[in-house]
């Protein structure tokens, strides 16, 4: 792992030590890590969601195409809860 070394004023070093201690963090780089593992996410999550508003789409998405949305995840839910 390498080791990267920030400055922060006061003030937000204060708001990350906090964070570490009320959130259950063992150090500020756990903190920092997940900060920057959210932001991945989410710019991933940006990209996908651009990538389809760009799209075409594929079928409408009428009172059909949600009740059978609904039934997959109907099903997906008994088989894990069988699980």
């Amino acid at each position: 792992m390498s080791t990267m070394n920030i400055s922060l004023p006061d003030t937000l070093k204060s708001f990350v030590d906090e964070q570490v201690s009320q959130r259950g963090y063992g150090t500020s780089s756990e903190y920092v890590r997940e900060l920057i593992r959210k932001d991945q996410d989410r710019l991933q999550l940006r990209g996908l969601l651009l990538a389809g508003a760009a799209s075409n789409p594929a079928a409408p998405a009428n009172a059909s195409y949600f009740e059978g949305l609904r039934d997959r995840v109907r099903k997906a839910a008994k088989t894990n809860a069988k699980a």
